[in-house]
């Protein structure tokens, strides 16, 4: 779960730096489109690099998925009756792991077929065209609200993965809490802000 859920923290990364060329125009925008379905030439052939890292992140979110539902079927039969007594000692963010998790889970599904494939996009869908289709879905009610929420789950989701996976990997130490926590609600609020700005810059004309 740790080695997936890395994997798709390093997507993320260079996703939101990917998305915030929109900022730049639509020329440079569509160019980076661009790029995504040429990288690799001309050793690899068109969009044969892209579908490499869309196959890489589809076994990460299904091995992801599948570790999460093992990991709590253990912990029910480790536990099958509950405590009498609960002490909230976990942040907000750990438990709503689960949760987030779901809300991800269909929202990558509607991200693709908005963005990706087309078919749920609002409007007139434009293959190679990437900020007009960007500027098409942030200027509906309910696809900032969809985006916005699930980029929410994501900095909640970053910020208990990422603490939660050092640990598991051995990262982690009594020493190093205070810095891995710090890197943590760093790297969510850097995200999740960098994700949240495209369809602010939307609503608000700045992109248009």
């Amino acid at each position: 779960m740790a080695v997936s859920g890395l994997l798709m923290l390093g997507y993320l990364v260079a996703h939101v730096a990917g998305n915030l060329k929109v900022f730049f125009g639509p020329e440079e925008f569509n160019a980076y489109g661009h790029w995504l379905r040429v990288m690799g030439a001309p050793v690899l052939h068109h969009e044969w690099a892209l579908w490499l890292v869309r196959i890489v992140l589809l076994a990460a979110v299904v091995a992801h998925a599948v570790s999460a539902y093992q990991l709590s079927r253990r912990d029910v039969k480790a536990r099958p009756t509950a405590y009498v007594h609960r002490r909230k000692r976990s942040s907000y963010a750990t438990r709503t792991m689960r949760w987030g998790g779901i809300i991800l889970a269909l929202f990558i599904v509607w991200h693709v077929l908005d963005l990706t494939t087309g078919t749920v996009h609002p409007g007139g869908f434009e293959e190679g065209k990437p900020y007009q289709n960007v500027v098409d879905t942030f200027s509906t009610w309910y696809g900032n609200v969809i985006y916005i929420v699930a980029m929410l789950a994501v900095g909640l989701h970053v910020r208990h993965g990422f603490w939660s996976a050092a640990q598991t990997l051995g990262i982690g130490s009594a020493r190093r809490e205070r810095l891995l926590r710090v890197l943590a609600n760093t790297l969510a609020l850097v995200l999740t802000a960098g994700f949240i700005s495209v369809p602010v810059a939307v609503m608000t004309g700045v992109v248009s």
